[in-house]
């Protein structure tokens, strides 16, 4: 349960997904997976590196429209095989702190009824950080790309 102050810096992205949840946490730790899925279109994923481990590094190259790319770094908090990933970018590996942090992710997966309750909670280091996620499509983005992880998950 968040507190009020955390609250404020949160986006969450809940739903019901027809996939056990070994295939999700597969497309979110296979780097060949994951790039299948990952970015809403015209968006795609070119290379992703991912060390999936306490303290690993990650780094996916994100390139869209004019040859634009968006590099995202993080560190790995905590890995719970099938059950929970979460990583910040307030380091862009091996513990080497990033110019401008901005969020940490805590990605859950959960059994209901046959299928997998997927959470994606993002908590920002400030009010402002999330309200410019929000602001760069954080609900309509990360809808599109958990569409994709959902059917894709059902062909794994």
């Amino acid at each position: 349960m968040s507190s009020p102050n955390e609250a404020s810096r949160e986006l969450v992205l809940t739903r019901i997904i027809d996939a056990p949840r070994e295939k999700l946490f597969r497309a979110w730790t296979q780097p060949d997976i994951m790039m299948q899925w990952f970015t809403p279109p015209p968006w795609k994923v070119t290379k992703a590196e991912l060390d999936v481990r306490p303290g690993g590094s990650q780094m996916v190259l994100m390139s869209g429209p004019d040859r634009m790319e968006m590099p995202c770094f993080g560190v790995y908090l905590d890995v719970v095989e099938n059950e929970r990933l979460v990583w910040t970018d307030a380091y862009t590996k091996a513990w080497e702190p990033s110019e401008k942090p901005f969020m940490t992710a805590t990605i859950t997966f959960e059994d209901e009824d046959g299928k997998t309750r997927y959470t994606a909670r993002i908590l920002h280091w400030t009010v402002a950080d999330r309200e410019a996620h929000e602001k760069m499509g954080f609900h309509e983005g990360w809808g599109i790309a958990t569409d994709q992880l959902a059917a894709l998950a059902a062909t794994l």
